[in-house]
């Protein structure tokens, strides 16, 4: 049955820290009832090796399969295959999951009770029982006043709630939600329309989705269908959602706050509502990336239908589809299928057209032109069903576009981009090579994410003409592409001041030479006001300096060989510094000595494979740290013992480094607890030691 808490089980399970600490490698895999090996084996792949995620939706299945069982050889890990519809699901992964003998585990979750004994005939899976009638009371008490006590005169009126939720925990949030946008003096009337409406054919869950849906405000309402768009128990960014409801018109203006601020709070009503389930989080709070239950889904997909906002098709539908052509919105979805498609689909209304997923099935050239509508807003076609070698020039006539999400292709981008007067969003699968972008897109000032999906990778400005071209004043998020020895690269940075996030890396030419130019140059970033993130790739070299804003707040490093003394130097002069990440060889040398007045704000460190060897800080450095995450530093000797004496510290994660670095962590968190720190977290995942696998006994759970 839907709704009992089997997803919810297996994710305290897969995220509790002694099981991250026990596993070596950890993959999720979501099925969905259209599902293929390909988008199957992308997403196990992309948990354990994220560094190389883009390239892998470009692999064939079996180069995939290989890659997967080989990443998993020899290495004790847990596999989470969730909402498994069919044994087909398992037979095309089997094969890929090699048995060491070592403790690894697989962990199932389906709805399907006979599916545990077509896997594995003495299997013995967990059945999940409903909540009791008391159970689910004291889950709507949850989470309607977290750890405070209920008022006595509303005890009644919750009791009679929960015991009109039938043990399902889905419906008990779900009424926790709708309540918890209530007046308590009118959660008596509310209950009892809940009693009288929940219920009718037996539907359980899905009439409580419809009232929670029933009772969001108006401008609510279209931005929870939209999630109808994409693929069941898919992974949704954060920002790519926020950024196509700001398109589509759906985030209102509000006095004070940036729309991306607006956008983020009607989230965290529809979060708080339990219809959006948050999935990943940022360093320091706040969401990464979101799904909804796939119940929910199912809700918005009809719900979308009925109110013709959303039409759903699947590519190989789009031939045969015979529905109304006044479509307004259109997700098409991967098929199993290969080769070239046709289409001969038009609405001439159509706002949004969204390629979701991975395909092997491309629309022909003329087909794809066909649905372009000339009133569009939106279109994704990241994963796309249209060979794009080079960037496509029908787009171009698109007026009216507002969110332009494209995958990566050959050439530069046209000058007559600049007929997107009104683009607001530009993102483009990363390249080897950067994009050099036209003289003409100074003219598009409505621009307010102009990104590519990897920090390695960026956009390359015109260099000519510069002071008689506009500013970018809202150009919010950017992935810039420069020489840091030119002079034209302080004057491009000088036109973007309204940028908030900002990512840097050097052009790929000046990459492959690190030669000539002005030595001793300063990139002045002090006068972008508005700077909060700064992300620097590729920069290697002690020649040039940066000269960074105070309210600078993330700061994120890979690939630039620099002395620990420039990180010194960053942690001295950047006082509102919170979170500071060190990646895939930031630095060069092998020791790091923290002096007095580094890094005094810093609520997250990160290290991330370097070379580092000692090092060595005080109790100073540490005064306001949370969390401590080292990954691949497999020369560390020894963490700081004056973590120890941290009183803010609250999760230490360690993986893959040497014996004695998580020897000293252990002794911090005795230390710790010693000190009364009884609610510190930690994750330790050793690397794998060769040659001495146990025997213990390889099996799968399963939850049905």
């Amino acid at each position: 049955m839907p709704g009992l808490g089997k997803t919810t089980l297996a994710n305290k399970v897969y995220g509790d820290p002694l099981v991250k600490s026990h596993f070596h490698i950890r993959s999720w895999c979501c099925f969905s009832r259209a599902y293929t090996k390909h988008s199957l084996l992308v997403q196990m792949l992309c948990n354990i090796d994220c560094g190389n995620s883009a390239g892998y939706l470009r692999r064939d299945e079996d180069y995939m399969a290989d890659r997967l069982r080989k990443l998993l050889k020899g290495n004790r890990y847990l596999i989470v295959l969730d909402d498994v519809w069919d044994i087909r699901g398992w037979d095309l992964l089997k094969l890929s999951l090699p048995d060491d003998c070592n403790g690894s585990r697989i962990l199932l979750t389906s709805r399907l009770q006979e599916l545990p004994l077509q896997i594995k005939l003495d299997s013995e899976p967990h059945h999940l029982r409903p909540l009791t009638d008391n159970e689910s009371c004291e889950l709507l008490q949850k989470k309607l006043f977290a750890k405070e006590d209920c008022p006595p005169i509303l005890s009644n009126v919750l009791l009679h709630a929960a015991k009109n939720c039938k043990g399902l925990p889905l419906t008990v949030v779900l009424v926790a939600g709708i309540l918890a946008t209530t007046e308590q003096d009118c959660w008596e009337e509310v209950v009892k329309h809940l009693t009288s409406s929940i219920y009718v054919d037996n539907e359980y869950c899905m009439k409580t989705i419809e009232l929670s849906y029933n009772n969001l405000p108006d401008y609510l309402k279209p931005c929870l269908l939209y999630f109808g768009a994409f693929q069941e128990d898919q992974e949704i960014p954060i920002r790519r959602l926020l950024w196509i409801w700001i398109s589509e018109g759906f985030v209102q203006k509000t006095e004070g706050k940036s729309l991306e601020d607006v956008a983020d709070d009607y989230l965290m009503d529809l979060v708080r509502r339990s219809l959006v389930m948050a999935t990943q989080q940022r360093s320091l709070g706040g969401i990464k990336a979101c799904r909804i239950h796939d119940l929910v889904h199912e809700f918005c997909v009809a719900k979308a239908k009925e109110e013709s906002f959303l039409q759903i098709l699947h590519v190989d539908n789009l031939l045969t589809f015979t529905g109304p052509c006044n479509l307004h919105r259109l997700s098409i979805h991967p098929t199993m299928t290969m080769g070239l498609t046709k289409s001969r689909l038009f609405s001439p209304n159509l706002r949004c057209l969204l390629f979701c997923g991975d395909s092997h099935t491309q629309l022909d050239k003329n087909s794809f032109k066909f649905l372009l509508s000339k009133v569009l807003r939106v279109l994704d076609f990241w994963n796309n069903s249209y060979p794009t070698s080079y960037f496509p020039r029908e787009v171009v006539f698109l007026v009216h576009l507002r969110y332009l999400r494209i995958g990566r292709f050959a050439g530069d981008i046209p000058s007559a981009i600049a007929n997107l007067s009104r683009l607001e969003t530009f993102v483009v699968e990363a390249r080897v090579e950067d994009y050099v972008l036209p003289n003409t897109i100074w003219n598009i000032e409505t621009l307010r994410h102009l990104v590519t999906s990897l920090p390695a990778c960026g956009f390359i400005f015109p260099m000519d003409n510069l002071e008689g071209s506009p500013d970018l004043k809202h150009l919010d998020t950017l992935s810039l592409a420069i020489d840091p020895y030119s002079q034209s690269a302080q004057k491009i940075l000088s036109k973007l001041q309204s940028t908030r996030r900002l990512t840097i890396a050097t052009y790929e030419s000046y990459r492959a030479i690190k030669s000539g130019g002005n030595h001793g140059e300063i990139l002045m970033l002090n006068y972008m006001s508005r700077l909060e993130s700064l992300k620097i790739s590729g920069m290697s070299g002690d020649e040039f300096e940066f000269s960074l804003n105070l309210n600078l707040k993330k700061l994120t490093l890979s690939y630039n060989y620099w002395p620990w003394s420039k990180i010194s130097a960053i942690g001295r002069k950047l006082p509102n510094l919170v979170v500071l990440k060190l990646c895939r060889r930031s630095v060069r040398e092998e020791e790091w000595e923290m002096a007095e007045g580094e890094f005094c704000n810093l609520r997250f460190l990160k290290l991330s494979g370097l070379y580092i060897r000692r090092w060595t800080a005080s109790s100073d450095n540490f005064s306001c740290l949370e969390k401590l995450v080292l990954e691949f530093c497999e020369e560390l000797e020894e963490v700081p013992p004056c973590l120890g004496e941290s009183v803010t510290l609250k999760m230490i994660e360690l993986k893959r480094c040497s014996e004695s670095a998580v020897n000293s962590v252990e002794q911090i968190l005795q230390e710790q607890r010693e000190w009364g720190n009884k609610d510190l977290k930690s994750v330790i995942i050793r690397s794998p030691q060769k040659g001495s696998q146990s025997r213990e006994e390889f099996h799968s759970i399963r939850l049905v």
